[in-house]
């Protein structure tokens, strides 16, 4: 798989494999093309060269529409900024994937405080992000990607904005939600604290991807 723009070659002979329930770190420096990699496993973008496969599904085959199935039924995202809505308390951010895929707001909304409950944010149900702090933003964006039970979650330097403290509260929940549902995690990070705690990682150097012991 590979990924180039005009005149640059982000992506070179990407071969990867992820398993089912594994922990994957990917690093690297700014610029060596981890979010273009995700974005590509997360069918946001398309490699201009190579094949992606999802659960023996080839995605290049697939149209607009049939992706954004995909991504909405098997895939949760978690950004470094969180992109919750202002005007929107927690809850209201967590259940908005599953009310623009049909589901009533009754049923949104259970399952929704019972994630939030979950994540220890069952006091702030009705609070804007305004009135969250960093980490507390951040676990509802993360209860928001687990809200269509996902089998996998992506997630792109989801400790970036946070302070140490807070971030290892982040990786705490990732790595308990991966044990306690058999999620599958894929991080791209800077934190080698993060990393050191999957259970593989790889390198990007210049596109090209690497093992790491």
């Amino acid at each position: 798989m590979g990924k180039s723009g005009k005149a640059i070659e982000v992506l070179k002979g990407i071969d990867l494999v992820i398993n089912q329930g594994e922990t994957l770190a990917i690093e690297g420096a700014s610029g060596a093309g981890k979010s273009t990699l995700l974005h590509i496993l997360g069918a946001l973008d398309r490699p201009t060269a190579g094949k992606v496969f999802f659960q023996g599904a080839d995605l290049g085959s697939l149209n607009e529409v049939e992706l954004a199935e995909i991504r909405n039924r098997h895939i949760g995202f978690v950004f470094q900024f969180h992109h919750l809505l202002p005007e929107f308390t927690a809850l209201e951010n967590t259940i908005m994937p599953a009310l623009i895929q049909g589901m009533n707001y009754k049923e949104a909304a259970r399952r929704g405080e019972e994630i939030l409950t979950q994540l220890g944010l069952g006091h702030r149900l009705l609070h804007k992000p305004g009135e969250l702090s960093g980490g507390e933003q951040q676990r509802v964006a993360v209860a928001r990607a687990l809200m269509l039970n996902p089998e996998v979650i992506l997630a792109d330097e989801p400790t970036g904005n946070l302070d140490t403290k807070t971030g290892e509260e982040v990786h705490n929940l990732l790595m308990h939600i991966n044990q306690e549902k058999g999620i599958t995690i894929v991080v791209v990070t800077h934190n080698p604290a993060l990393a050191a705690r999957m259970g593989r990682r790889v390198l990007l150097v210049d596109g090209v991807l690497y093992n790491k012991k």
